[in-house]
C-alpha cells in the first residue's frame, strides 16, 4: 500500500489497484463487502473472457478502488451515507441536493 495526497484522517493508506491490494484493503475498512467484492471479480473476470477484452477486469478495479477510497476515509465515507440516505428524500430540492453531494464525493475519491 502506499500513500498519496493527505486527505485528512485516513483508517489506512491508499491501496494500489491491484486485485490483492484492494481486497486487503476491504479485509480492514468494510470486510462485511468481501463476498460481494468476489462475486462482482467473478463476473468481471467471466465477461472479459466472453468478450476478449480487459475492460470488464479495468472496470471492476476502478469501482472498488473508489469504493475502498470512500469507506477509508471516514469524512468522505459520512458524507457519501448523509447523500445516499438523502436522495429519495420527500422534498425534491434536498434529493437535488444529494445528487449533487453524492456526485461530489464519488468525483474526490477518484482524484
Amino acid at each position: 500500500m502506499s500513500t498519496q495526497a493527505d486527505h485528512g484522517h485516513e483508517l489506512i493508506p491508499r491501496p494500489q489497484q491491484t486485485p490483492d491490494a484492494l481486497r486487503a484493503a476491504l479485509a480492514v475498512v468494510d470486510p462485511a463487502r468481501l463476498g460481494e467484492m468476489q462475486a462482482t471479480k467473478d463476473e468481471a473476470f467471466a465477461k472479459a473472457v466472453e468478450w476478449e477484452s480487459l475492460s470488464p477486469v479495468q472496470s471492476w478495479v476502478l469501482i472498488w478502488a473508489r469504493d475502498i477510497e470512500i469507506a477509508r476515509r471516514p469524512e468522505l465515507s459520512a458524507r457519501h451515507a448523509r447523500a445516499k440516505g438523502n436522495l429519495e428524500h420527500e422534498n425534491p430540492a434536498i434529493a437535488q441536493e444529494a445528487l449533487g453531494e453524492l456526485s461530489a464525493v464519488m468525483d474526490e475519491a477518484i482524484n
